[in-house]
């Protein structure tokens, strides 16, 4: 079984900061740095450190940024399947308060311009039982045409619909599994109630659902709307930054491994929790060993 990530991949620029700014008002950063990001890499790398066999599918641009972009991606992750394109490659600029909670804004030109049933690849290298996942980054027809298709291969597929793009209804019939946070959630069904939004969620078409309460940890929805509630540990909070794609990615990586879905849900919060206690987005995943150790302590309490 594969795990077929289909996203975004930029180059992410934290700026600390005690607070946010307010509008029109210029602060110094007490510190910055670049680095690796785009919830579609976040996630692929978190997969990956579980042990599965990941396949990144996604699109850089021709310049400096794009190679800089396939080197670090080397570390975790088979480049081959990156799609070059007559761009920018894409950046996102982070802000993170002293509290941890972030800001983020996202130039996404090869994002919302990479379609990846256009790639003579990926459509060949899909296999009845892989795992497809993927967010809200690219283009809306995109991402509804990969689901479909994919879905009809007798694939599962997992949507995680953030960004939300603004007047767009995800089809959630293609869906086998969509993991939203809780404010996400609300905005796609119109309740803040997660349990609600879980059950509406499966109402409209998805096979079962996620929805991620951060330090709450998160809750799970089978196809009958039955709800399991998980907690998180409780930690220092340094940046939450790429929590939700640790979350995402890790669950997609246990799943791959065979575990159920609540055994997933578990190991993917305990991942989470775990990278919210360390700086930055990509860099605050936990290493290959951590995984390991996080899948072998969830499943021997499970036994």
């Amino acid at each position: 079984m594969r795990v077929h990530v289909v996203g975004n991949v930029c180059v992410d620029t934290t700026f600390r900061l005690d607070r946010f700014p307010r509008p029109g008002e210029t602060l110094n950063a007490s510190e910055h740095a670049d680095g690796l990001g785009g919830k579609g890499a976040n996630q692929a790398v978190a997969a990956a450190r579980t042990g599965a066999d990941v396949r990144f599918w996604t699109a850089i641009g021709n310049d400096a940024a794009g190679a800089w972009i396939r080197e670090q991606l080397r570390r975790d992750l088979d480049t081959s399947h990156l799609t070059m394109l007559p761009k920018e490659s894409d950046r996102s600029t982070i802000m993170v308060d002293a509290r941890g909670e972030n800001l983020i804004v996202t130039g996404a030109s090869c994002a919302t311009a990479f379609d990846p049933l256009a790639e003579s690849g990926f459509a060949a290298s899909i296999e009845r039982g892989d795992i497809v996942v993927m967010q809200g980054n690219l283009h809306p027809d995109a991402t509804t045409a990969c689901l479909r298709t994919t879905h009809e291969a007798a694939v599962m597929t997992i949507f995680n619909p953030s960004p939300l793009a603004t007047g767009t209804t995800p089809h959630l019939s293609d869906v086998s599994l969509v993991i939203a946070n809780a404010g996400e959630a609300a905005q796609l069904t119109g309740t803040g109630d997660p349990d609600a939004a879980a059950r509406e969620l499966i109402r409209r078409g998805a096979g079962t659902a996620v929805v991620t309460l951060g330090a709450l940890g998160c809750l799970v929805a089978d196809g009958e709307g039955r709800i399991e509630r998980i907690m998180a540990p409780k930690v220092a909070v340094t940046d939450t930054s790429g929590a939700g794609d640790v979350f995402c990615g890790c669950l997609a990586g246990c799943l791959a491994a065979g575990m159920d879905l609540a055994a997933a849900a578990r190991v993917a919060v305990r991942a989470a929790a775990v990278s919210v206690g360390r700086a930055g987005t990509l860099g605050s995943c936990p290493d290959r060993q951590e995984m390991k150790t996080l899948m072998e302590t969830t499943e021997a309490e499970t036994a």
